[in-house]
């Protein structure tokens, strides 16, 4: 029986951090067309759409964007894929690490060689620290003592 040929498109994988989740897809892109469109937007090789937009106009210091990049570099892969990313819920600093994680599960699909790389680099931990759940009768803060009577 002959081998079949995988047709894939993207890779997909999700990340999470707190309470944002991050799915990320890598598209694959041939030599023929440079780039991919998703929902009217076009994506070229080697950039990274975060909620359709590009990832400059969502996370503007310098230091964050090199954070996403960070799986791509470490795996040489900086321009070898079009990233489309679609991050909901939480704050800003908890989409971050949801696309920075999302990013290296998907890299592992791609190729899991990668895996003890990104190991090392402890992208693929999944930070698993939540905000702690109030408690009953604690005055709305989840670590507050209830207030003792003076007399």
């Amino acid at each position: 029986m002959a081998k079949k040929e995988k047709n894939i498109q993207y890779y997909e994988s999700v990340g999470r951090r707190k309470r944002s989740i991050a799915r990320v897809r890598l598209y694959l892109i041939n030599s023929k067309n440079n780039n991919v469109e998703i929902n009217g937007v076009k994506i070229n090789k080697g950039e990274i759409i975060v909620n359709f937009k590009p990832l400059e106009k969502v996370f503007f210091q310098n230091y964050e964007r090199d954070l996403i990049k960070k799986p791509l570099k470490i795996t040489n892969n900086e321009d070898r894929f079009a990233i489309s990313i679609i991050v909901k819920g939480g704050g800003f600093n908890g989409q971050k690490e949801a696309i920075i994680h999302g990013i290296a599960k998907a890299l592992i699909l791609v190729d899991n060689n990668y895996k003890p790389l990104l190991k090392k680099a402890n992208l693929l931990t999944r930070d698993s620290r939540k905000k702690e759940r109030r408690k009953v009768g604690t005055g709305g803060k989840a670590r507050r003592e209830k207030q003792s009577p003076k007399r």
